[in-house]
């Protein structure tokens, strides 16, 4: 038995996974954001009742540096730089592993979803922004500092000017240009606008596109267009043979096929079947992926 913890920035899941990896016993419970000691008090109650010989596994949203532990995260400012795997540890009298909810995303999807049977796994979550992990024979490749995976950085968009020009904005990363700041939900929403559609959520942005709206095809043309040429690079570097995705964009189904579609006509090798796939493990990827991480 593992428990499992998959923590964002507004709630705490909690499960216990069999040797199976399936999931019983779930607690949710909100973050505590702010306040560190009544961060570690939720984890201990969830935890509450299990022999301290069973370890627990943690998902979070933030990037975990392997070598000094600490954790950096946006939404849970509580933790930030606190090297949590041996702080909790320490503070729950129990075996803790903490690993990025991506990675733990796309690990779930490698062992147990449409990444099953695959040597080569790159998860794609297109959720407010972009992320990534790489699974190679069934373990995730980090990194040195916790980022591998993070495919929606580097200045992928040139500045230019004129009609139809795509913006090359400021991201949260430091840099300018990177598909982060178009790729997901809020992203596509921005470049809708900038290409003269006007303020719409990407929900509605995309009903219309599926309608045959104009302005709405334009904007998910430039957006194909440039997912695909980042997402055809690392199909080519990793050698990856399935991209599960995961995040709010990747229930668009239609959105997801023409993605593939764009994705498979720009990669090197030949690939008859489906290479961007929608996630099989919606809700509980987090929980899963965390429940195999291994030391």
């Amino acid at each position: 038995m593992i428990l499992c913890a998959d923590i964002g920035g507004s709630y705490i899941d909690f499960a216990q996974a069999d040797a199976k990896h399936e999931l019983s016993h779930r607690k949710r419970m909100p973050t505590p954001t702010t306040d560190l000691d009544r961060f570690v008090s939720v984890m201990n109650d969830m935890a509450a009742g299990y022999d301290a010989t069973i370890p627990l596994h943690i998902a979070i949203a933030g990037v975990c540096a392997p070598r000094s532990g600490q954790t950096r995260t946006a939404n849970i400012p509580c933790v930030n730089g606190v090297p949590l795997r041996r702080f909790l540890t320490e503070r729950l009298g129990r075996r803790v592993l903490v690993a990025n909810d991506a990675h733990c995303f796309a690990l779930s999807e490698a062992m147990q979803g449409a990444g099953a049977g695959h040597d080569i796994v790159f998860g794609i979550i297109l959720g407010t922004g972009v992320g990534g992990g790489l699974i190679i024979d069934g373990r995730p490749v980090i990194g040195p500092g916790g980022l591998g995976g993070e495919w929606g950085h580097g200045p992928f968009i040139a500045e230019a000017t004129g009609p139809g020009s795509i913006p090359s904005l400021p991201c949260q990363c430091g840099q300018r240009g990177c598909l982060d700041t178009i790729g997901g939900a809020r992203g596509i929403e921005r470049l809708h606008h900038h290409l003269g559609g006007g303020e719409l959520h990407a929900r509605s942005l995309l009903a219309q596109w599926q309608e045959g709206d104009g302005a709405a095809r334009r904007t998910v043309d430039v957006w194909l267009d440039r997912m695909s040429a980042g997402l055809a690079m690392v199909a080519n570097v990793t050698g990856a043979s399935i991209m599960p995705a995961g995040g709010g964009l990747a229930h668009q189904v239609a959105l997801i096929e023409a993605l593939d579609r764009t994705v498979r006509d720009r990669i090197l090798r030949h690939q008859e079947t489906p290479l961007v796939v929608p996630g099989h493990l919606p809700g509980e990827s987090g929980l899963i992926g965390a429940s195999w991480l291994k030391d």
